[in-house]
């Protein structure tokens, strides 16, 4: 139990306590739906495969054992898989003392949404509800994407083998709005100094792509040299200046 609360702490699991590993009721152990919202998140993000299974209504399993195999149907227990028409998973539970509870993830318009749902009376009302705090979100939600595949121009090299390196951005942009706001309006500036002196690492930070919302800063994505430039040596210099003489 030690890695497990040592690992949700590093989640920011603040208010869980495993005290063991299967979930079922025993004093002191105990969560929130915050933090099974954290754990649902590092879940789907490092390994977003799990949708394969969690998304799977029905399937007939094979049980093996030394008298024979026998073939009996299994159902998934997450009945939004079937009400909810954007639902991706994702782990049902219930106990005594816990109740009905529910994670419960959905995927909209590239938008990705946890609902967690806890002592719950029955298991109707979780899934009611959980749908219910679904749409809230996917209402108040909208994503501003830019996919940064736009060229930009190379930045002058002083001191080096080239006179100039080309830059790229690290990634897209993406900016979650809750407020309603017109994204239209967003704007970005590219924020590059004059030159850059060798040498040069590629993947090294060249500057910033700064967004703005309605005059605030709401991101940025970091600039990068797309390839490295060697601080140039005299061999480098008698070699430009010979090209001069003999074209």
């Amino acid at each position: 139990m030690a890695k497990m609360n040592e690992r949700a702490k590093g989640l920011g699991m603040e208010n869980t306590t495993f005290v063991n590993c299967c979930g079922l009721d025993v004093d002191g152990h105990m969560t929130t739906a915050y933090d099974v919202a954290l754990m649902s998140r590092e879940l789907i993000s490092k390994y977003p495969q799990i949708h394969n299974y969690c998304t799977v209504w029905m399937e007939n399993i094979t049980h093996v054992t030394k008298k024979g195999s026998s073939e009996f149907g299994l159902t998934n227990t997450n009945k939004l898989i079937k009400q909810y028409p954007y639902a991706t998973g994702l782990k049902t539970g219930s106990t005594d003392l816990a109740k009905y509870c529910v994670s419960a993830t959905a995927k909209k318009d590239d938008i990705h949404l946890i609902a967690v749902i806890m002592a719950a009376p029955d298991y109707k009302i979780r899934f009611t509800d959980a749908s219910t705090l679904l749409n809230y979100g996917f209402g108040k939600c909208q994503l501003y994407e830019d996919p940064n595949t736009d060229t930009l121009p190379p930045m002058t090299v002083t001191g080096g083998t080239r006179e100039q390196v080309p830059l790229q951005y690290e990634g897209p942009f993406r900016y979650l709005d809750t407020k309603g706001a017109d994204l239209n309006s967003i704007t970005k500036e590219i924020h590059l100094p004059d030159g850059a002196a060798a040498p040069i690492e590629a993947k090294a930070l060249a500057g910033k792509a700064v967004y703005k919302l309605n005059g605030t800063e709401i991101g940025s994505v970091n600039l990068m040299y797309g390839e490295s430039v060697p601080k140039a040596r005299f061999q480098d210099y008698f070699t430009k200046t010979l090209g001069f003489f003999f074209p």
